[in-house]
């Protein structure tokens, strides 16, 4: 179990190669890469073609935990949806950046950046931007308008973004994803739903010449895990659990 897990109710990482150039996946790579994935991870094996022009391949998601890849136009994405540890979303992501640029022939002059995602779901049937400013926005000196007669929230995403250095070359970025509509809080009938917490460390390519994708997740996993620990945790997730939790 990884340390997140009991924290919320999904815990997901993601892998992204985000590219400057539109990219027009044949048939043929598509499979071929397709195919080659399956013999380290022979679970992969539910392929779509997405009406946006998507190519997913997945595991059986019904198990729980399950691995995803994904070829777009603009990215090639990648996750492990509740991994038993870090480590075994380690190994698929690492894998994954190791043969891909081989496969599908990725130029570093076409990367615009690598992107490692830190994904928290949690459930709550009710109003999620509600929850989300009790936990997290309450207090402070917009707390007046929280409190106004008769008012209540309709959306509360609160967002960050951070340089990580002087270049502005690696930046990150905190995240929070409401999922409720005004006619769910029109009318009390809420969809379940869960509120999404993301956390991404990206890191520009530009000048880098090097297609070794799958070192830079490794370094980029371990500072997001440190950031996440040392802020995160204690400044999101935790709140946002225990106010849930209260609710419940």
């Amino acid at each position: 179990m990884t340390p997140y897990s009991a924290l919320c109710d999904d815990f997901s990482i993601y892998s992204h190669i985000n590219f400057k150039l539109d990219q027009n996946w044949s048939r043929e790579t598509v499979l071929h890469f397709f195919e080659n994935l399956r013999k380290p991870f022979p679970m992969l094996m539910d392929l779509e073609r997405k009406e946006s022009g998507e190519h997913h391949l997945e595991e059986d998601r019904e198990q729980g935990s399950f691995r995803w890849v994904s070829l777009d136009q603009k990215r090639l994405n990648a996750g492990f949806v509740n991994p038993p540890d870090l480590e075994a979303a380690d190994s698929f992501h690492a894998k994954l950046l190791e043969v891909a640029p081989f496969f599908i022939d990725i130029n570093p002059l076409d990367v615009d950046g690598v992107d490692v995602t830190f994904c928290f779901d949690f459930s709550y049937q009710g109003n999620h931007d509600e929850v989300v400013a009790e936990a997290l926005g309450l207090s402070g000196p917009l707390e007046g308008l929280f409190n106004m007669p008769g008012s209540k929230v309709l959306g509360y995403e609160p967002a960050i973004l951070l340089t990580l250095d002087d270049a502005c070359r690696k930046q990150c970025r905190m995240s929070v994803e409401t999922r409720t509509t005004p006619f769910m809080v029109r009318t009390g009938q809420y969809a379940d739903l869960p509120i999404t917490v993301y956390f991404t460390l990206r890191q520009y390519w530009s000048r880098n010449l090097s297609r070794d994708f799958s070192q830079s997740y490794q370094a980029q996993r371990a500072e997001a895990v440190e950031l996440i620990d040392r802020h995160i945790v204690p400044g999101v997730i935790r709140p946002l659990t225990q106010t849930i939790a209260a609710k419940q």
